[in-house]
């Protein structure tokens, strides 16, 4: 074979390899543990199991409004705000 058909890495190679890490990295940080708050384990939150429970509260007029820099995204409180692992109200 001759000498001249061999491949060699380059900078590109090199630079292709470091995105390629780099990618791998951010995807494996990113499923860590969510650092949500866990719904409160009381009778205040034994039946909020909707959104629209939650609202009641923590809408815009609620007695405790969620804070305005939360997630665009409340479709299903839970789906971030995980229940205690002894929760005693209703399971959704």
């Amino acid at each position: 074979m001759d000498s001249q058909n061999k491949w060699k890495p380059g900078k590109k190679d090199a630079v292709f390899l470091a995105v390629i890490i780099a990618v791998i990295v951010l995807l494996a940080l990113g499923t860590g543990k969510r650092t949500t708050k866990s719904t409160p384990n009381d009778q205040i939150h034994a039946h909020a199991v909707t959104r629209q429970a939650c609202m009641e509260c923590h809408g815009v007029n609620g007695i405790q409004p969620r804070p305005l820099e939360h997630h665009v995204k409340d479709d299903q409180c839970f789906q971030c705000h995980t229940q205690p692992k002894d929760w005693q109200g209703k399971k959704q």
